[in-house]
């Protein structure tokens, strides 16, 4: 069993390595194609109705490709492997090809999505075909979900510790101490392929091991600082959104999905019109602002924040295929780099793009309930100890804060509302975001 262990785990590397470089490059080359080249330099040179044409038409693929095959939308690792283990869904070659081509269009169209969702599935999807070809026993189905959960996270970041820190917060933690070399094995594999072929986050300021002391105000002002921000992202997205969904369009429940294309089009074209670079999964985005030296205006930077938060919420209750790691850490990114820019106006030791690492990491980490893969993130993307150290103690406290208002809020005002505390958990995570922990709690 062992050897089956080891071979099944080095086949998941090898496959959803290749598997996932040619996702991610379909995806480059789709929107080369639709945008007839770089989509920030041609979007100003194209016709404003075939801005809005292309992500509207995408989205109403997308959502005709989901009615043919529903497990095609995104789903959590986790609901996946606990899907699996009670027989629940069966996840078959057609519907991998279907995600891939529904995500590929998503991203390529411009819906604010990340490909982190879609290569985790897929590294999941590629495990569990692993597993039946080996005929594995039925209480190992998790585990092999879990290495090529970690295989895809590792390839699509090329960053293996960061596969692996995302597959043991999700699922693998029950079986860390026992089968933590398979996790390892896949996603060094995988890692090690997609290297060749795609490009990392990588923070090119590093200063190593050398911890600035002066940096300490600062990164206690932030907490507060990026909180809030996670405060108004929750308020926007969960209430905003979520009450038009539901008291607008609650006598159209038959047709809800397609209103939504339709709205989502159009929002996603509006922000491509407006400011293309704020569109896309935000991989540009995060490591041009932690790469970044010169000045951008903070009114610039607080635009693209809230057409970011707007069109990622937009672009969930669409059902575009895509996870919210990068989108997540794409705001993160800019509401660090705002916050260092507010920080160098008043004179105070703070470089805009060491924030810019520090939020990208802190938001995703507390908005999707990673706070261990935030801050191995922020390691394998910095290497800095200036960066890491600020991350791990943000993400702790910023999770605290949050969870501590919004538990309060929902004694408060759930009684209020016609809406079940369940059905909005159960949608979060069907698309693939995690909410603070003490939120969970009180839902459940």
């Amino acid at each position: 069993m062992l050897m089956k262990l080891l071979i099944a785990s080095l086949l998941t590397g090898i496959i959803s390595g290749i598997f996932i470089t040619f996702y991610e490059l379909l995806i480059t080359f789709m929107s080369y194609f639709i945008f007839f080249g770089n989509p920030v330099d041609m979007i100003p040179e194209l016709p404003v109705w075939y801005i809005y044409l292309v992500p509207t038409v995408a989205i109403f693929f997308v959502n005709y490709i989901i009615s043919r095959d529903k497990h095609v939308r995104e789903y959590g690792v986790s609901e996946i492997a606990e899907s699996i283990t009670e027989n629940r869904m069966t996840l078959t070659v057609k519907t991998l090809f279907l995600k891939v081509l529904a995500s590929a269009l998503s991203l390529s169209s411009g819906f604010l999505v990340g490909t982190e969702g879609p290569s985790a599935g897929i590294g999941a999807m590629i495990a569990y075909h692993i597993h039946k070809l080996f005929r594995m026993p039925k209480m190992l189905i998790k585990l092999m979900i879990s290495v090529g959960a970690s295989s895809g996270i590792a390839a699509i970041f090329v960053s293996p510790v960061t596969g692996l820190a995302f597959a043991t917060e999700n699922i693998a933690y029950q079986f860390l101490k026992q089968y933590i070399g398979y996790l390892i094995l896949a996603s060094v594999i995988a890692f090690s392929i997609s290297l060749n072929f795609l490009e990392p986050i990588i923070f090119r300021h590093s200063h190593g091991r050398h911890v600035d002391l002066d940096y300490i105000y600062a990164n206690l002002l932030f907490i507060p600082f990026i909180t809030a921000f996670i405060y108004f992202y929750l308020f926007l997205k969960k209430r905003v959104l979520h009450f038009i969904d539901l008291e607008i369009f609650k006598k159209f429940t038959r047709y809800r999905n397609y209103i939504f294309a339709l709205i989502g089009g159009s929002v996603i074209g509006t922000i491509m019109l407006i400011k293309p670079e704020a569109a896309f999964s935000g991989k540009f985005i995060v490591t041009t602002l932690i790469n970044k030296e010169t000045h951008i205006p903070l009114m610039l930077i607080f635009g693209v924040i809230i057409l970011r938060i707007i069109g990622t919420t937009v672009a969930i209750y669409s059902n575009a295929v895509g996870g919210l790691f990068l989108p997540l850490m794409s705001i993160g990114a800019l509401i660090g780099y705002a916050f260092g820019e507010l920080m160098v106006s008043y004179h105070m030791v703070a470089e805009p793009f060491y924030f810019a690492a520090i939020g990208a990491a802190v938001f995703m980490g507390v908005l999707m309930n990673l706070p261990l893969t935030a801050l191995i993130l922020s390691l394998e993307t910095t290497f800095d100890y200036n960066v890491v150290v600020a991350t791990g103690v943000t993400v702790v406290l910023a999770s605290y804060f949050s969870s501590l208002y919004f538990n309060i809020r929902k004694k408060t005002s759930t009684q209020k509302e016609k809406i079940d505390p369940k059905e909005i958990v159960q949608e979060e995570r069907k698309n693939g975001e995690e909410i603070p922990a003490k939120q969970s709690e009180t839902d459940r």
